[in-house]
């Protein structure tokens, strides 16, 4: 099993070019089911999760060939509405080839996903707008089994902002019956690229970024070529670095309007920002970080998929903060892996307190899940002498060549096979 190893103590500088949205590119790629033509999908990451994507679609008999940044998708032969749970059990974002099936085919029989093991993160609330659109909804085995002749239009306000639910009930309404509003809706900047796509697919879509989405179902939907946007998470995750190791480091490709509630936070923490249309420039100064609390929220509040990261990076800082989680729960898995690099921690209920170290020290580490292996590498880049983090198969999930990636920054890190 593969491992990361990182000899820690140096400033990473240098520019790194972001990846295309993993949280976008998923569901975009299940998109694909919603019509017979075409579909190029450029600026796609190579992922695992990609990967795992691409094989559900051929399972389902989509012909799907790369090249290099791009990937093309077209029509095979079906091979049955049932997505079955060997493909499934690896990736959480599986459950968005709901809609899409639902939609052309009438019927599915999707395996419960899995994925990242945050909290009971459960999928009532995508069964329960697609019962408003008239599917019959069957849990049996671990699977669920829903069928409708034809989805029909019907005003749906999601208990939760939950950005799967969004997208699935999005991508089955663009084929349904009537107008179909969905209140209370997600609005993470992944959710308007897929709006931009399905539009330029011929789907009838408004306030994408609204909260409040109108979809006027149409009959069909055609090809398309579509650019996936950039990885507000990666980005983010290299900027931390730059602020751990004292750094200067540029995101090329970054859109920094993704990400103005951490560039905010980071800021506050002593470390200067620069942005352009298509870049972020996170620059370290001489000074320690300054402690500052975040509190995860939805967007365009701070993101729960760098509240690992925001803590690596605080117990870096001279003095005490605040991390408290509001998105998901028993989401905190990272905290005991990081107080073995030396970081100072304390649970209490839904809030962690950090004491900021003067040094965190290596030690061999295990990945929980994607976001704290990551937040375990930007300790294990601050950290003196050497730092093995394992499972990292984790991470592979979700950062395109990632060690490559660090050392061209100057990370003293490789991978090994064990």
């Amino acid at each position: 099993m593969d491992s990361i190893l990182i000899n820690g103590g140096k400033k990473l500088k240098g520019k790194v070019a972001v990846s295309g949205s993993k949280n976008a590119a998923l569901p975009e790629l299940f998109a694909s089911i919603l019509t017979d033509d075409k579909i190029i999908l450029e600026n796609l990451p190579r992922l695992n999760d990609t990967l795992d994507s691409v094989s559900l679609l051929e399972r389902f008999g989509k012909r799907v060939k790369w090249d290099k940044r791009s990937c093309a998708i077209t029509p095979g032969d079906l091979t049955g509405g049932e997505i079955p749970y060997d493909l499934v059990r690896r990736m959480r974002a599986s459950i968005l080839m709901a809609g899409p099936v639902l939609a052309r085919y009438k019927k599915v029989r999707i395996s419960l996903p899995g994925g990242c093991a945050i909290g009971a993160r459960p999928v009532d609330i995508h069964l329960e707008g697609f019962k408003k659109m008239g599917a019959a909804v069957d849990l049996k085995g671990g699977y669920v089994e829903m069928s409708a002749r034809r989805l029909r239009g019907a005003r749906i306000r999601l208990r939760y902002p939950s950005v799967g639910a969004t997208e699935n009930l999005v991508m089955a309404a663009t084929l349904a019956d009537g107008i179909t509003v969905l209140e209370n809706a997600a609005r993470e900047p992944e959710i308007g690229d897929l709006c931009a796509m399905l539009s330029s697919m011929g789907a009838d879509i408004s306030g994408a970024a609204s909260g409040r989405i109108k979809i006027r179902g149409v009959r069909r939907l055609g090809g398309v070529r579509h650019r996936v946007i950039p990885d507000r998470i990666e980005a983010a995750t290299y900027l931390a670095a730059a602020a751990i190791t004292g750094g200067d480091v540029t995101a090329q490709g970054a859109d920094p309007s993704h990400l103005a509630a951490f560039l905010k936070k980071l800021s506050a923490a002593g470390v200067k920002i620069s942005t352009g249309a298509d870049f972020i420039r996170a620059a370290a100064g001489k000074r320690h970080l300054k402690p500052v609390d975040v509190k995860t929220a939805v967007y365009p509040g701070f993101p729960t998929d760098l509240q690992a990261q925001w803590m690596a990076l605080m117990s870096a800082a001279r003095g005490s903060s605040r991390i408290s989680e509001t998105v998901f729960e028993n989401r905190f898995l990272h905290v005991a892996e990081l107080s073995r690099l030396g970081a100072a921690l304390n649970i209490a209920g839904n809030t962690v307190r950090i004491t900021g170290v003067e040094g965190l020290s290596g030690a061999p580490v295990m990945a929980s899940d994607l976001r704290a292996g990551a937040a375990l590498v930007l300790a294990g880049l601050a950290a003196k002498g050497l730092t093995r983090i394992l499972r990292v198969y984790h991470l592979d999930r979700g950062y395109e060549n990632l060690v490559g990636k660090l050392r061209l920054l100057g990370a003293r890190v490789k991978r090994v096979h064990a």
